[in-house]
């Protein structure tokens, strides 16, 4: 069962890996005889977000295998996996910084403390940036579990469902209808982030230009 487990992780995780950065058609078969055995499958998709840290893999291939498997369904499960696969970087960010030491770690303690931790976390997971930078970012500046945690799942459903759709898709890959990119989500959730952190911001930016004006 061990061995059968890591060859499905190992499948697993080079299917979705090679299929985000190639044609998805020639890699189907592969992960469809892991996903006709659900436990296996199951385990295997675990498997991949307990090492997409190591191998700093996009978050979004978990959701893209969730989709494969359980199709819409698969919604709730890429939301906890991705959520839980945030959670090694930052607690070795966390464990390991001291959020006094440098410039980036006390703007990110200022910008917290000005928008609220999970409204931070959230915004930023909105951003097109590497998760993994996110959830570092948020250690260095001392964000709690419980906020990090909700802000990673609020930010990141938006990117959970876009892979969902795209592991959906791989019949109509398989028929030949490419799938068609619309930069209109990122542009989206990008002006989200933007008005979620536009009022912090901009009031950080009063206090240092202007130390009395937040007083006033």
């Amino acid at each position: 069962m061990k061995r059968r487990l890591a060859a499905g992780v190992a499948v697993l995780a080079g299917v979705v890996l090679i299929a985000w950065l190639t044609d998805p058609r020639a890699l189907v078969a592969p992960a469809e005889r892991i996903a006709d055995e659900p436990a296996l499958f199951a385990l295997a998709l675990c498997g991949l977000a307990a090492v997409r840290p190591a191998l700093a893999l996009p978050t979004t291939l978990i959701a893209v295998a969730a989709g494969y498997g359980y199709g819409w369904a698969g919604i709730p499960v890429g939301i906890a996996l991705v959520t839980a696969t945030a959670l090694p970087p930052y607690a070795l960010a966390r464990a390991g910084w001291d959020p006094a030491g440098s410039r980036f770690s006390r703007a990110g303690v200022r910008l917290v403390a000005a928008a609220g931790a999970t409204r931070t976390i959230a915004a930023s997971r909105l951003l097109p940036v590497p998760s993994d930078a996110v959830s570092i970012a948020a250690g260095f500046a001392r964000v709690d579990v419980r906020p990090f945690l909700l802000g990673t799942a609020l930010g990141e459903t938006p990117w959970v469902v876009a892979g969902i759709a795209v592991g959906v898709s791989a019949d109509r890959l398989l028929a030949g209808d490419a799938a068609t990119f619309d930069p209109v989500l990122l542009l989206g959730m990008a002006g989200v982030a933007a008005l979620l952190l536009a009022g912090p911001c901009y009031r950080l930016y009063l206090e240092e230009s202007d130390p009395g004006a937040s007083s006033a």
